[in-house]
């Protein structure tokens, strides 16, 4: 039986394993499985694809989207622009085995957004700088949009959390957060905005999906900004992954 799967940790917030279960019954794929693997650290990677022969494709989640990539044969070079990879394709031949990294969060962001997004927003205030991070960025620059990357400390490219004033949200209009702040099951956390200073002008894009709604969504309607989780990115990204490993 073929297999694909996840790996990150922990895996306890993820619907990639419920989803392809779904996509298998409902598309009736049979001789396929998809599973969480939960890796304690990335250099466990080499011995779960070298003991599980049956293994073809990986998605990848916190924390390894940007530590896997030393362990991977090639990448694709939208992937090397972000410096992020969240599906890997493996395949074997006489006893070689040979891992190709691949984003398709890049696209899976650009397809949940509005049709109209780059006529309402002109800048956007990316929260974190991680791996998810960097494949909203590369989305952004494709849609024209400018940005403003924040994170806990401030560094030479992004303003730290106590940098932002009501000026900083009235100007960008596009907040996305896209760390584990109020992901399940740490579901009353939430970045350290000034909410206050949002109007039905501003978007907030959460790309956590577990909860449907996050308290930084809450805090966004309390205020009149409109709202969305990560769930239809995650959908996207799962299908351009799925084409990859379909594609011979």
């Amino acid at each position: 039986m073929k297999q694909y799967g996840l790996i990150g940790f922990p895996l306890t917030h993820s619907f990639s394993e419920k989803y392809f279960a779904e996509k298998f019954r409902k598309e009736k794929i049979g001789g396929i499985e998809y599973l969480n693997f939960p890796l304690q650290s990335i250099g466990e990677i080499m011995p779960l694809v070298i003991d599980n022969p049956e293994i073809c494709g990986l998605n990848v989640t916190i924390p390894y989207k940007e530590q896997v990539i030393p362990f991977l044969d090639d990448i694709d070079p939208e992937a090397n622009k972000a410096g992020a990879v969240n599906t890997i394709n493996i395949s074997r031949k006489e006893n070689k085995i040979f891992l190709k990294g691949y984003n398709t969060d890049i696209i899976g962001f650009i397809r949940s957004l509005p049709v109209d997004i780059s006529r309402k927003h002109k800048n956007a205030l990316v929260l974190g700088t991680g791996g998810a991070s960097k494949a909203v960025v590369c989305g952004l620059k494709k849609l024209n949009i400018g940005f403003q990357l924040v994170s806990r400390t401030r560094k030479k490219y992004c303003i730290a959390y106590t940098d932002i004033t009501g000026d900083t949200i009235s100007n960008n209009t596009l907040i996305i957060n896209t760390t584990p702040l109020g992901m399940y099951p740490n579901i009353d956390s939430l970045p350290d905005i000034s909410y206050k200073a949002l109007t039905e002008k501003h978007l907030l894009y959460d790309l956590v999906y577990n909860p449907i709604e996050t308290q930084f969504m809450k805090a966004g309607k309390q205020n009149g900004a409109a709202t969305m989780n990560g769930l239809l990115m995650l959908k996207n990204q799962a299908e351009e992954s799925w084409k990859i490993w379909n594609s011979g």
